[in-house]
């Protein structure tokens, strides 16, 4: 596939495997699904295989970020995982429509935000699939000036959002009584957060990892609502796939899978090292001053919880009951007129199927 891209990254990398092995006990296994479990294949097997699908492209739509689905892709080809399954594997980290990108077949992967992203889209979309969901706590939250005692001080206020009201924030202000008709919905421009602290609006509806984090590391006082707060339930990050590739290259889509997830657990391991390599990359790819590292530090630390407490099990693992509390919401405030079912959206076979017990099964040499 013939494809151009600004801010790819196509830097290699010597293995470092052998450094890392401690991070990972990874063994082969005979006993899971042949189209899944490269361990039962020898190396001439997949990497001929893994070869012949070509150029798959990675499409990260929010640069640099710290975000599992995100951060584990760069650290894959980094650390020469791509390079062990024989996969060829570009990044656009341009943050370009990865959605729009995937769908119409000129990239192959891309991370979104939660599965109501992914519902969104689908109701415009069929060819795309999600094969990963990385946890089950809802990123977003609404943070204001700390004059605001609870949401329903919203009404007779402002409320700024970023591209669209998510309907995880939708589903809160519901739950805490608030009339939206008497809130003023104002489409941000930029990702300043400070605009609350300086009253320029109340709230926003933002990424409760980055926003709000950056206020506690400046001291600025605000106050933070959080969806657990409202028994509002979602999901965090989700890898999709261009549907037509994962039906004809399914094996390949596996094991792109399991070097970014080789990758994740090493940033789950090693959180230190994990950000020195992100945040070097994207000095190195002119995202420093968008990404430096203290900031990445921030995103992680929270995220890498939210991954680690996911009430999917191994990371990456996602089921139907998974997406069913966030499917109802979209089903509610997310607008659409008609939703696909939740097992037309997602493939949950491909990530569990990498896992033997405890172990993520590697290929054997």
């Amino acid at each position: 596939m013939a494809t151009s891209f600004s801010g790819m990254t196509r830097r290699r990398v010597a293995t470092l495997t052998s450094v890392f092995a401690a991070s990972l006990l990874l063994a082969a296994c005979a006993g899971t699904p042949a189209d899944s479990n490269t361990g039962a294949e020898s190396s001439s097997d997949f990497c001929e295989r893994n070869k012949a699908a070509g150029t798959i492209t990675y499409i990260s739509g929010y640069g640099y970020s710290a975000s599992a689905g995100q951060l584990d892709v760069f650290l894959a080809e980094e650390l020469g995982y791509f390079d062990e399954l024989c996969l060829d594997v570009e990044i656009n980290a341009s943050g370009a429509n990865g959605q729009q990108l995937v769908a119409s077949g000129q990239a192959q992967f891309t991370a979104l935000g939660s599965a109501s992203d992914v519902m969104l889209a689908a109701a415009n979309s069929k060819n795309l699939t999600a094969v990963a969901t990385y946890g089950t706590t809802p990123p977003f939250s609404i943070f204001g000036n700390e004059k605001l005692d609870s949401l329903k001080d919203l009404e007779g206020g402002s409320l700024g959002y970023f591209i669209n009201l998510t309907p995880i924030a939708s589903a809160m202000l519901d739950e805490a009584g608030v009339d939206t008709s008497k809130v003023e919905m104002v489409k941000m421009t930029n990702y300043d957060p400070t605009v609350v602290v300086r009253d320029q609006v109340n709230a926003i509806v933002g990424y409760a990892s980055n926003q709000p984090e950056a206020l506690k590391a400046a001291g600025e006082p605000f106050v933070q609502f959080f969806p657990s707060e409202y028994d509002v339930k979602g999901t965090y990050n989700v890898m999709e796939v261009n549907s037509r590739f994962l039906a004809e290259n399914r094996e390949v889509a596996a094991d792109f899978m399991r070097a970014t997830l080789k990758a994740l657990d090493f940033c789950l391991t090693d959180d230190e090292k994990c950000i020195d390599m992100i945040a070097e990359l994207a000095e190195e790819n002119g995202q420093g001053a968008a990404f430096p590292r203290e900031q990445l530090a921030r995103t992680w630390a929270v995220e890498s919880e939210w991954v680690r407490t996911s009430e999917g099990g191994h990371p990456g693992v996602q089921t139907v009951e998974m997406w069913e509390p966030e499917y109802e919401l979209v089903k509610k405030y997310g607008n659409v007129k008609s939703l696909p079912a939740i097992e037309e959206m997602m493939d949950a076979d491909l990530v569990a199927d990498l896992y033997d017990g405890d172990a993520l099964v590697w290929p054997s040499k």
